[in-house]
């Protein structure tokens, strides 16, 4: 079984690279998805979140307000870190229970969409690692853009984050994303054929059909 690394950086594209891969029938882990579903009420996350915090980052129906949650901890790295570690252990546990889910259906290839890639230490179980760049401009005047922030908020937004730059020089593939939707096709589909190359023997060996194979081969040898 492959599994493929996806990373990059607020308003570096990434999403639509991940849209990209769904559209050509490979299927994604996204931890954003996993983190609101470890965050909804009721959950040992929310729990946790809510007892470090407070109620005052709760709405009327007991659910997290996530942008008074950002708010609080895009301006603070120490809250950040904190919120990170209360919610890494379930976030990581709901990751690993869908490849599971997706091994048991003989996917032989899945990519993990995670944003803190290497910040949670998940890109040494990812093979390869795509990281979806764009300059720092870029990424500025995109979030500007797109969420209607100040230029300060998004700076905080960015810099509460690795820098591209640095997540360029960790990458497997790069694809960058400074150009037009057509120049991000071009280098998607340039991406794709690496992605979608003959599974190696060891990756073969991991997947379903590789470990059913294995252990047939196995009772045929135990009978010779």
């Amino acid at each position: 079984m492959r599994v493929v690394g996806l990373t990059g950086g607020i308003s570096s594209g990434k999403s639509t690279v991940s849209n990209l891969f769904k559209a050509h029938g490979i299927p994604i882990v996204d931890a954003d998805v996993v983190a609101r579903n470890v965050l909804k009420k009721g959950t040992g996350g929310w729990r946790k979140v809510v007892a470090t915090f407070g109620d005052h980052i709760l709405l009327d129906n007991g659910e997290v307000d996530r942008p008074k949650l950002g708010q609080i901890v895009f301006a603070s790295p120490d809250k950040r870190q904190l919120l990170n570690r209360l919610l890494a252990p379930y976030i990581s546990s709901e990751i690993f229970l869908e490849v599971l889910k997706l091994w048991m259906k003989g996917c032989k290839i899945i990519v993990l969409d995670v944003p803190l890639l290497f910040e949670a230490k998940m890109d040494k179980w990812t093979k390869p690692i795509i990281v979806v760049w764009v300059d720092s401009q870029t990424q500025l005047q995109r979030l500007m853009a797109r969420d209607g922030t100040t230029e300060e908020e998004a700076k905080n937004r960015i810099n509460a984050q690795m820098p591209l730059d640095l997540k360029r020089t960790k990458a497997d593939i790069v694809i960058d994303n400074t150009g037009s939707l057509e120049d991000l096709n071009k280098r998607f589909s340039e991406a794709l054929v690496q992605v979608k190359k003959p599974l190696t023997w060891i990756e073969f060996g991991l997947s379903r059909d590789g470990m059913l194979l294995g252990g047939c081969l196995g009772v045929l040898i135990s009978k010779l």
